[in-house]
């Protein structure tokens, strides 16, 4: 059953049933994924789901109703299954379907090839293989996984609004592990798969993977005191990820943000600026409006280190008095409307790795976080979380160590950034949400070690 069969049979009952005022939201996916263990196929998987949630305005208040059954008659059933939720709501909505954005930027988000099963099988293979060959010291338990997850959208309304997009990535992954004697040691890499150069895509993850577990061979242990720390791109975008939720204006309203009352106020240092965009260049994942049809817009959450805005849904909006920030979010169809950044990033600095280096003389160059959701409290900031990484001696970077904590304060840390790299760090987004950062250079944080 197409989109607009069900579309049509929906209307009609809600005209049937006296409901002049709705919204339609429909949502697919597709995922297809292969694994590897010790260069054989381990696992395949593939799969689509999809489904229709209807809203509907009636007597002042909002029912929800939600299907992933496609036909008529289940149409029929779920605009009487709206309606009779709406006459149970207790509160009037406030916030009502929304009519639409005066206009919408045209997409720039690359056209979304699926990678077929068979290269899925064949990508996977290749990365298993090229992990052995990478080195003699690769052992047993090395894996490869590659993925290709799509989705299409569409928002319809009793407004006239009528808003489609489709986007979707191509990924792998990669564990090598490594021994030397008794000691094994493993490290997992992601990266985007480009249809047009999968085997540079490939060849990029074994050796990130292959590398950084050889690295970690013979590390040694950190004096606990105070150090110059450089996370790198990659960890200082999955602190970003855990604390992002600092931003929402919902966990503003409810009390669990350390940011709440400080829109104009210096949260960060002055040369850090954090922006939300939509279609960051380099993503493969974007949109040109959120889960409730408002256009989105790339915007500057903090600027030269000042709060500017936090992000907001319609109904956080209006709680505040504020225009919606474009995003509203659901996870799949049926999901209630949430709040979540698109592409989330600390915009890139002015310096080069090898000048952070130096600008950091001593200290810690960080490649590991480990426990980041049971080692941080997003309603604090606090964290403390076992690393590993290498000695910085006069800016060059010398032995690996480990098992050493680095604990602090989020908003203290992105005060005390001095220095930025020139290289944003991108990482392959997850559903609709994606994560990037520069390496940052944080003098004088705890470390725990031996």
């Amino acid at each position: 059953m197409n989109f607009e069969a069900l579309k049509n049979a929906l209307v009609e009952e809600l005209t049937a049933l006296g409901i002049s005022e709705y919204e339609i939201y429909y949502m697919s996916n597709s995922d297809t994924s292969v694994e590897t263990l010790n260069k054989e196929i381990s696992s395949f998987t593939s799969g689509n789901r999809g489904g229709l949630c209807l809203r509907v305005v009636y007597d002042g208040k909002l029912g929800y109703a939600s299907s992933e059954l496609m036909d008529t008659e289940e149409m029929k059933e779920l605009a009487r299954r709206a309606l009779e939720n709406a006459k149970h709501v207790e509160k009037p909505d406030k916030v009502g379907i929304f009519k639409g954005s005066d206009s919408y930027e045209e997409s720039r988000v690359p056209e979304y090839r699926a990678l077929s099963a068979e290269e899925l099988k064949r990508a996977a293979k290749e990365a298993g293989e090229a992990i052995f060959a990478y080195s003699d010291k690769v052992k047993d338990g090395s894996m490869s996984q590659t993925v290709s997850t799509g989705f299409v959208i569409r928002i319809v309304n009793s407004h006239g609004l009528d808003l489609s997009t489709s986007c979707g990535v191509n990924a792998a992954i990669a564990e090598a592990v490594v021994a030397e004697g008794e000691e094994f040691q493993s490290a997992f890499a992601l990266e985007e798969l480009k249809p047009e150069d999968i085997g540079g895509s490939l060849n990029k993850l074994v050796g990130k993977a292959t590398d950084e577990a050889l690295s970690k061979i013979g590390a040694g242990l950190v004096p606990s005191g105070k150090y110059n720390i450089i996370f790198d791109g990659k960890q200082m975008r999955q602190l970003l990820s855990v604390f992002s939720s600092v931003f929402s204006a919902r966990m503003v309203l409810d009390g669990m943000s350390m940011l709440k009352g400080k829109i104009g106020e210096k949260i960060a240092a002055p040369i850090v600026t954090v922006t939300d965009d939509p279609q960051r260049d380099g993503s493969s994942i974007g949109t040109t409006f959120d889960a409730e049809g408002v256009a989105t817009h790339r915007r500057a959450v903090v600027e030269n280190g000042v709060l500017i805005t936090y992000l907001h849904n319609r109904e956080t909006a209006l709680e505040m008095g504020v225009e919606s920030t474009a995003n509203a979010s659901k996870g799949d169809y049926s999901s209630p409307v949430s709040i979540m950044p698109h592409s989330f990033a600390i915009e890139p600095g002015d310096k080069s790795f090898d000048e952070l280096l130096a600008l950091a003389g001593d200290g810690i160059l960080v490649t590991e976080l480990k426990g980041l959701h049971a080692g941080a409290n997003p309603i604090t900031g606090d964290f403390s979380l076992e690393s590993a990484g290498f000695m910085v001696r006069d800016g060059k970077v010398c032995e690996a160590v480990k098992s050493f904590t680095v604990a602090g304060n989020f908003l203290s840390l992105l005060e005390n950034i001095s220095a930025l790299s020139n290289e944003l760090e991108l990482g392959v987004a997850t559903g609709f949400t994606g994560f990037a950062s520069p390496a940052v250079l944080v003098p004088g944080m705890s470390v725990a070690g031996k």
